[in-house]
C-alpha cells in the first residue's frame, strides 16, 4: 500500500535542512574530531540547579504547571529584567515561560503575522529565523549587514528594505553567528525607525549575559511598547537540554502567544522550570566564572585566527567568532568540508547563515582552551596544505 499522493506542505518542503546539523551529524560519525560547530556550552549545568531538579523530581514535580509557567519563575525573570535593565513587565500577563527560546520565537511569529506580512531579517543570522517566519505564513526579507562595520544594525540599511507590507524586524544581539553586540546608540536608532514605520522589534537576547564590552542594551529599554524580548537559560546557565526559556511582550500580544502555547506545548517541563528558578537565585557566580573563561578563549582564538591570515574581529558577545576565509580562495563549504575531512576540525560554513555569510565560517569557542589551541594547529596545517 502506498502513502497518500496529495502533496505535502509546499512551505515546509521549500525549507532546506539545517546546515549546522549537517556538519554536526557528520562530525559525530568521525573519531578524534574537535567540534567548533554546535553552539553549546562545555560546562555542566550549575550544581545548585541540578540539585533543585533532583529534589523536585523525587518529590513529585512531574506534573503540568500552569500554561504560563511557574509564577515564581516568571516573577524572577521580570524582577531580574527590572533590576539589570530597568525594563518592567508584569509577571502575570506579560511573561510566558516556553520550551526554549525556539518555541518563544515560533509563538511570536504565529501570533503576530498574517499571510504575506514581511519580516526584515538582518544577516548573517541564526539559521532558524527565516524558516520560522515562513512557517508562520510570513515573508522573510534578508538584509545583508556590513562586516567592515562590525555587522551594525545600520538604520539606513534596514530602512531601505521597509515596505508597506513590513510588520517586524527580527534580530539577535549579541549575535549568532557573528558575535556582534549592538551599541545603545544603534538600538535607539533602530527603535526610532520602528516607531516611524509602526513596526515590531523581535529581539533574541539569549546571549545577553555573555557580553564582554560594557553592558548589554536590551531593545525593550528603548522601545518597550513594540518589543518582543526572547530570553532563556540555555547559553548563560549551560542548560541547553533542559528546554526552558521565556518571552516578554506587551499584554495584547503576550496573551495571543499564550493562546497558541496552551493548545500546543501546554507548558515547559516542570522540573526544568524549578532548575531555572534555582539557577537565577543561586548560580550567578557560576555564570560569572563561565563568562570569564569564555572571554579568555575569545581573545586567544580570535588572535590565533588573525595570525593565520583569517581576518577575525574580536566579537563583543556570545561565544562565536566569524572569521573571513576568503584569503584561502575556497568557498565556505569547501573550507569547512576540507577542514573536517583532512584535519578533523568541525566548523560551520558561513553561507548557512545567509548569502552574506559566504566567505566566512562560524567557530564556537565554547570548548576548552587546550582543544582550541589544538584546533588552531590543525587549521594552520590545513591552510598550509
Amino acid at each position: 500500500m502506498s502513502t497518500p499522493q496529495k502533496p505535502f506542505s509546499r512551505v515546509v518542503e521549500a525549507i532546506p535542512p539545517s546546515g549546522i546539523r549537517k556538519f554536526f551529524d557528520l562530525a559525530q560519525s568521525m573519531q578524534g574530531v574537535i567540534s567548533l560547530g554546535v553552539g553549546e556550552p562545555d560546562f555542566p549545568t550549575p550544581w545548585s540547579a541540578r540539585e533543585a531538579a533532583i529534589h523536585a523530581l523525587e518529590h513529585g514535580a512531574t506534573t503540568y504547571t500552569s500554561n504560563s509557567g511557574l509564577l515564581e519563575l516568571r516573577e524572577a525573570v521580570t524582577d531580574d529584567l527590572a533590576d539589570r535593565y530597568g525594563v518592567r513587565y508584569r509577571a502575570a500577563d506579560e511573561c510566558l515561560v516556553t520550551s526554549g527560546v525556539s518555541e518563544g520565537l515560533d509563538l511570536t511569529l504565529r501570533a503576530l503575522l498574517n499571510p504575506g506580512d514581511e519580516v526584515i531579517v538582518p544577516e548573517p543570522c541564526y539559521v532558524a529565523y527565516q524558516p520560522c517566519v515562513a512557517f508562520a505564513g510570513g515573508v522573510p526579507v534578508p538584509v545583508a549587514l556590513d562586516p567592515g562595520d562590525a555587522y551594525r544594525l545600520d538604520p539606513a540599511i534596514i530602512g531601505a528594505a521597509i515596505t508597506e507590507n513590513t510588520k517586524a524586524i527580527l534580530f539577535g544581539s549579541p549575535s549568532n553567528p557573528t558575535g556582534s553586540a549592538q551599541s545603545a546608540a544603534d538600538i535607539e536608532a533602530l527603535a526610532a525607525l520602528a516607531r516611524e514605520h509602526d513596526l515590531w522589534l523581535l529581539s533574541d537576547e539569549i546571549y545577553d549575559r555573555l557580553t564582554y564590552h560594557g553592558t548589554h542594551t536590551p531593545v525593550s529599554a528603548a522601545a518597550w511598547e513594540r518589543t518582543v524580548l526572547l530570553g532563556g537559560f540555555s547559553k548563560s546557565y549551560a542548560m541547553t537540554g533542559w528546554r526552558v526559556g521565556y518571552v516578554c511582550a506587551p499584554e495584547p500580544l503576550a496573551q495571543l502567544m499564550h493562546r497558541i502555547h496552551q493548545y500546543t506545548m501546554l507548558c515547559a517541563p516542570h522540573m526544568s522550570q524549578i532548575a531555572a528558578l534555582e539557577a537565577m537565585r543561586t548560580a550567578q557566580d557560576d555564570v560569572d566564572e563561565m563568562v570569564a573563561d569564555y572571554d579568555r578563549r575569545r581573545r586567544l582564538f580570535s588572535k590565533g585566527l588573525d595570525e593565520l591570515g583569517l581576518t577575525c574581529p574580536v566579537p563583543g558577545g556570545a561565544f562565536y567568532v566569524f572569521p573571513s576565509i576568503t584569503a584561502t580562495g575556497m568557498s565556505s563549504e569547501e573550507f569547512a568540508e576540507g577542514l573536517l575531512t583532512q584535519e578533523k576540525v568541525a566548523v560551520v560554513p558561513g553561507n548557512v547563515f545567509g548569502p552574506s555569510g559566504e566567505g566566512h565560517v562560524r567557530c564556537s569557542y565554547a570548548t576548552a582552551l587546550p582543544q582550541l589551541e589544538q584546533a588552531l594547529e590543525r587549521i594552520s596545517r590545513f591552510i598550509g596544505s
